[in-house]
């Protein structure tokens, strides 16, 4: 069973930046996991943002936040983190943090077995 808790969420005009942090609480070893991020606007699906293998050595995007988000993480500190950037109106959303048991991640909500509460972003123009 893993625990995620995502914070740093907050309202914030365009152009600003975020930081979204994800802390894991795992019995079995957070580098053993392959983490994502997914975002929920109003009225829409959940959609994929960013996703980090195991050791942080490859990371994947969404085409519309490939320039101006960061995927990382700290397997010391069980945490996983997304930059944001040149925040956007439409970046307006509940963002998700996820869990893979596996050690490359994929872009589909069903490959992942764990998720945050999520932590609302919302971007005033």
């Amino acid at each position: 069973q893993v625990q995620l808790v995502e914070s740093g969420g907050g309202l914030v005009q365009a152009g600003g930046s975020l930081r979204l942090s994800c802390a894991a609480s795992s019995g079995r070893t957070f580098s053993s996991y392959a983490m994502g991020w997914f975002r929920q606007a109003p009225g829409k699906e959940r959609e994929f943002v960013a996703a980090i293998n195991w050791n942080g050595g490859n990371t994947y995007y969404t085409d519309s936040v490939k320039d101006r988000f960061t995927i990382s993480r700290d397997n010391a500190k069980n945490t996983v983190y997304l930059q944001i950037n040149s925040l956007k109106p439409e970046d307006t959303a509940v963002y998700y943090c996820a869990a893979a048991k596996k050690l490359y991640p994929g872009r589909y909500s069903y490959e992942y077995i764990y998720w945050g509460q999520g932590t609302q972003v919302t971007v005033s123009s």
